[in-house]
């Protein structure tokens, strides 16, 4: 299912969801975090050893942060954070980011 299925979010605003979408399509690394959270802390430090900047957006910070996660679950099947997009495909969350980047593929998704 891709990120912009019609399908998504019957229960939740669609001005919400466009939200969404449109805050992961705002830059080529996208990090819906919580400030606090060791795993998303993780993701960002792995991409600030490779030197590729991104937007994150602190759930934790936001009245907003449990409609998003559930529509974050909609989009990848997880309401947990992080949920890392790069180029718009989510990555995953931080455990799966720094194995991306230890196996030498996530380099791959800035191509």
């Amino acid at each position: 299912m891709g990120i912009f299925s019609s399908t998504l979010s019957t229960k939740m605003s669609s001005q919400t969801v466009q939200m969404v979408k449109d805050l992961i399509k705002s830059d080529v690394v996208v990090i819906f975090s919580k400030s606090y959270c060791p795993y998303c802390k993780l993701a960002k430090e792995v991409f600030e050893k490779i030197n590729k900047p991104y937007t994150a957006i602190e759930l934790d910070n936001r009245d907003d942060a449990n409609d998003i996660q559930e529509i974050l679950e909609e989009i990848t099947g997880a309401r947990t954070v992080p949920r890392v997009f790069v180029n718009g495909t989510c990555l995953g969350g931080g455990s799966d980011v720094k194995a991306l980047y230890e196996n030498g593929k996530l380099q791959d998704y800035f191509k």
